[in-house]
This record gives structure tokens, sequence and C-alpha cells, in this order.
């Protein structure tokens, strides 16, 4: 299987949404270590700790940059017996390979490296998964993301990684409400305790589905006019998780901006543009590509033209 595909090209004054959301922290660590001050990253990475969905959050966005790769080797270099230093490392080379820059085996076999370096962290199976979601086989992203959830049963990446990928399967049905990547999303929700954002999950299983969809055109290619958010089961599932934010409201999840992202395109997609204009002000300015490029959108463009709708601030 092909690695993905480039990103759309932006226009002039354009810029991409930052993967590291609203982690200011993070921001900040990320430019120094773009400068070959890993010192700065270490320290990051041991206050985070056992928080498994900010750490593998944390390490993602830090081996994203291409230079991430050279300065986790100089680290792990100083430090051999870093854990920290082979994780950043291992998930540099994941970054690297899914760019079609790097090997894919070497990536699998760093990733396997740290597994074995730290038994209870998920965040090395994590960057597999990542791999496996755009080149593995259909077992191999189960098992991986079996392995994950044995170390952390509410990861938050795995499970939209996991979804994207069954939502995927037999596009040709088109708009089976019984297909099973909405099946797949209801277990995982109600098996989240109740304050998880795991909640939001069968929304972002719509979202994806819709994406597959049209890609395999078998819906229309603009998401506000396809039908997709207008059905019954649709509006009940959007409800649902709206009216968990509206009691949760969390916050303190590192990766919260995502599902606010989801939780807007949907509600702006469905017309209930209030509830809409309460989500977009609770994202600021950290929109996410996914799901306002779906199926093949400017992000940028999309955001901007929904949030001008609901806000009028266009």
């Amino acid at each position: 299987m092909a690695p993905p595909p480039p990103l759309l090209r932006r226009r002039r004054g354009e810029q991409p949404p930052d993967p590291a959301l609203d982690d200011a922290e993070l921001v900040e660590v990320r430019e120094q270590l773009g400068q070959g001050r890993w010192t700065r990253a270490r320290s990051l990475l041991a206050r985070t700790g056992d928080d498994w969905d900010r750490r593998g959050h944390r390490l993602l966005v830090l081996a994203a940059p291409k230079g991430t790769l050279a300065w986790a080797k100089d680290w792990l270099l100083a430090e051999p017996e870093s854990a920290d230093a082979a994780a950043l490392l291992a998930c540099a080379e994941v970054s690297s390979a899914l760019l079609g820059k790097g090997s894919p085996d070497r990536a699998r076999q760093s990733c396997r490296k740290v597994a074995g370096l730290v038994p209870e962290d998920p965040t090395p199976w994590l960057a597999l998964l990542l791999l496996a979601r755009h080149l593995g086989t259909e077992d191999e992203v189960t098992q991986l993301y079996d392995q994950v959830r044995l170390r952390h049963p509410e990861h938050h990446h795995a499970h939209h990684l996991i979804i994207a990928r069954l939502a995927e399967r037999r596009p040709d049905i088109g708009q089976d409400p019984l297909h099973e990547v909405y099946d797949f999303a209801a277990w995982a929700a109600e098996q989240a305790p109740a304050d998880s954002p795991l909640a939001v999950l069968p929304v972002v299983a719509h979202a994806e589905r819709y994406r597959a969809l049209a890609v395999a055109g078998q819906v229309p290619p603009d998401p506000e006019s396809s039908g997709h958010w207008a059905g019954r089961r649709a509006r009940q599932t959007m409800k649902a998780a709206f009216d968990w934010w509206l009691e949760w409201e969390r916050e303190d999840h590192p990766r919260s901006r995502v599902d606010l992202n989801f939780l807007a395109h949907a509600k702006f997609c469905e017309g209930r543009y209030a509830e809409a204009a309460a989500l977009f002000h609770r994202i600021g300015p950290h929109r996410t590509a996914a799901p306002w490029s779906y199926p093949d959108r400017d992000s940028h463009q999309a955001f901007r033209a929904a949030r001008g709708v609901v806000l009028g601030d266009a």
C-alpha cells in the first residue's frame, strides 16, 4: 500500500493546522528541538510521565518535523539508556516512513525495541498503529490496536486511527447504518467511563465513513448537501455527543480540540448553527485538518467558511 498523498498546497498566508493543538509548552519545546536543543524535550517527556494520551500526543508532534530524526539520534548517542530518546527516534522514523522518505521496516524495528524497553507504554504500539493504518494489513491494524488498548483501554488517538481504517471497509454498500464502524464506535463509547472523550467516537465514525463514501463516489463531495448528517440515526448521534460535551466539557484532555472540531463540523453539516457556534468559540484558533478537509477540500477554507456562517466573522 502506498504512503498517504502529500498535503494540498496552501495559498500564501494560510497556516497549516498545528498538531500541537493548545499545548503551548509543546510548541515551545518543538521549536527548541528544531534548533538541536533536546534537553527541554527530555524534561517535557519526563514530566509527562504515564499520562499516556499526553505522552503519545507529545511524542508524535515532536517527531513530525524532518529535523527531529537527526536530533533524536544525537540525544540517544548522548544518553544511550534513555527510553524517551529511543521513543522519539522511533516516532520520527515512523513519521519519515509515512512521508516516503524512510524505511517502514526500520521504523517497525525501532518501535518494537522501545516496546521492549518500556513494556507498559502504549506509545510505541501507537506509532506502529499509525504506520499500519496507512501501510499495514487489516490483521496488523487490529493486532496493534489490541496492544495499545491492553496498556491503555481509553487511548484517544488509537481509537481515532482504528475508526478511520474501519470506515474504509466496503464503500460499495453505501450508507449502511449497520456498517461495522458505527457498531465499533458505539461499543467503544459504551465501554469507556462516563466522562471519557471516547463518547464522541460515534461522531468521528460518521465523518470518517462520509470520507470513505465520498472518495468512492457513493455520496456527493460536498458534506453540507450530501444528506449524510440528515438521517434520524445521524441526528441522534450528534445530539448525544453534544449533550455529553455540555455535561462534561473535557478541556483537560490533550486532544480535546480534535473532538471539538469533529463536533463543530457535524453540527454545521447538520444545520445546527447555534450549537456549532458554541463549539467554534471553544475551538478558537485550534483548527484540525480532519474532518474539514473531507473528502478532498482545503481545510482552511472549509473551516473559515463554516465559522463565518455561524459566527458572522468570515
